[in-house]
């Protein structure tokens, strides 16, 4: 597993939350290096984020992963260890998220493959993503709430001239929302604010993957803290595909101060090179962080789960 010989000591202890982490970007680097070879393929050696690649050219490396994910074993398999790694470092709520409709076959065969990996150690979403037809996400919504999953995404971003936009996504979302499904959108992830004004008020989220230009407009923040949505901040993936400047420069100490709820992610392990750990004491290194507010940021965690089996609401 990525750095776990030098974790940071000062952390060891604190039981941990990690709400985005994506099934197909958090692989042990050793089971992709099995997986890619059962497969005739060659894992290359700049297949992890880089700073400032940019977000086209990062969502680009799943292309890779996925082709070594295309059975429900593997799936099973990669689900298991992720629940495992996370355990060792100390995060005792998890939730993993995928897209099953990239996977090549059945999306319940994935999402029940993914569920027995799991074994009631995290929460599962299902991940839509930006410009797929709106029967995609209907469809997810559907296996979601049979399977036993516990909340739906949408993830990657908006393509220009795409058939389909965020707005087109209201109806699957309002029947997720129905059935008791957790709502989590990725927006904002260096694109206008207005995202996430359409994500919460249109699609009903009740999460907000990345959301970095929230700051840009006052009465989105003013809507987020209305409605009780909580940011899934993932610095080092933002820094990584050029969202941001730094990890300093990541906006979450003055969304704390804010009194925004906010929780703390990897998003990819094995891509971004991270654990629940090392994110915490790059977030702990901030300007204008406190233990007061890394005491909030893991309890937002905890109490943002969508699932009861990872501590949910």
């Amino acid at each position: 597993m990525v750095g776990r010989d030098d974790e940071p000591r000062a952390l060891v202890g604190l039981m941990l939350a990690d709400l985005h982490r994506h099934l197909d970007g958090s692989m042990r680097a050793g089971t992709l290096a099995e997986l890619a070879d059962e497969r005739g393929l060659s894992v290359s050696a700049d297949l992890p984020f880089f700073a400032g690649m940019g977000l086209s050219e990062a969502l680009s490396r799943f292309d890779f992963t996925l082709s070594c994910l295309d059975t429900p074993e593997a799936v099973r398999r990669v689900a298991a260890e992720i629940c495992e790694d996370a355990a060792a470092e100390g995060v005792s709520t998890l939730e993993i998220r995928f897209a099953p409709q990239l996977h090549g076959g059945h999306d319940a065969d994935f999402v029940d493959a993914a569920l027995e990996g799991i074994a009631s150690r995290a929460g599962l979403l299902l991940c839509g993503l930006y410009g797929e037809p709106v029967a995609v996400l209907e469809r997810l919504v559907d296996v979601a709430s049979r399977c036993g999953a516990a909340g739906i995404d949408l993830a990657g971003g908006p393509a220009p001239g795409a058939r389909w936009g965020m707005q087109d996504y209201a109806a699957p979302f309002r029947r997720a929302a129905e059935l008791g499904l957790g709502r989590t959108v990725h927006a904002g992830e260096g694109r206008p604010p207005a995202e996430i004004r359409v994500a919460i008020e249109l699609l009903g989220a009740q999460r907000i993957g990345h959301g970095t230009t929230i700051l840009d407009d006052m009465s989105v923040v003013d809507l987020v803290l209305e409605r009780g949505v909580t940011l899934e901040a993932c610095p080092t993936s933002n820094w990584q595909v050029g969202v941001i400047p730094s990890v300093d420069a990541h906006p979450l100490p003055r969304w704390l101060e804010l009194g925004l709820s906010v929780c703390l992610n990897t998003d990819n392990t094995l891509l971004s090179q991270v654990t629940a750990p090392r994110e915490l004491a790059r977030a702990r290194a901030m300007p204008g962080m406190d233990e007061g507010k890394i005491a909030a940021l893991i309890a937002a965690g905890h109490e943002a789960a969508f699932s009861a089996s990872s501590g949910g609401r």
